[in-house]
């Protein structure tokens, strides 16, 4: 650049005429400790079951919330007021699920009970996108950009929910 230009620019900068902003960086979501989401879920109605009767992070028998995104708890109360659908979570941030940045560990993941109420609606309101490759799963997205994932898997069928909720 010229020193011509580059007066010119420090001048427009000056004058509060042209700004100069740093690009966006994505902030880490807001968590929740275990009690607190349970809490919120507890509130709304949301059910939710452990096979090893615990809510410990670390032991993939329980269903733990700690750590989970604001933004999941909150995706899963809109869920069943929209849905007016019996809503049960059946795992949330505890180790055993695949890793990955929008996974359950990282708290953008929830699993929960097939009913018919539950089917019905995310078929009849969601975007089917197709099987998932690896493991076929059926997959809808919602107009937010959530996705569905119907799985068949050794702990049983379940819908497995992601909550990117703007985080991509």
């Amino acid at each position: 650049m010229t020193l011509r230009k580059l007066t010119a620019v420090a001048s427009l900068l000056a004058a509060g005429l042209l700004a100069v902003t740093a690009p966006a960086v994505a902030a880490a979501p807001a968590k929740y400790p275990h009690a607190a989401a349970a809490q919120q879920f507890r509130e709304a109605g949301v059910a939710w079951t452990s096979s090893g009767r615990c809510s410990d992070r670390n032991n993939r028998s329980c269903t733990s919330f700690e750590q989970i995104n604001r933004t999941t708890v909150a995706g899963v109360i809109a869920f069943k007021r929209a849905s007016r659908c019996a809503v049960t979570v059946t795992a949330g941030t505890e180790k055993g699920h695949q890793e990955g940045r929008y996974s359950h560990w990282n708290g953008y993941k929830v699993d929960v009970h097939v009913t018919p109420c539950v089917d019905r609606y995310i078929a009849g309101h969601f975007r089917y996108t197709g099987r998932r490759p690896g493991d076929g799963a059926k997959t809808y997205k919602s107009p937010a950009g959530n996705v569905y994932a119907r799985e068949v898997a050794r702990s049983g069928t379940h819908w497995d929910i992601t909550y990117f909720n703007g985080n991509r």
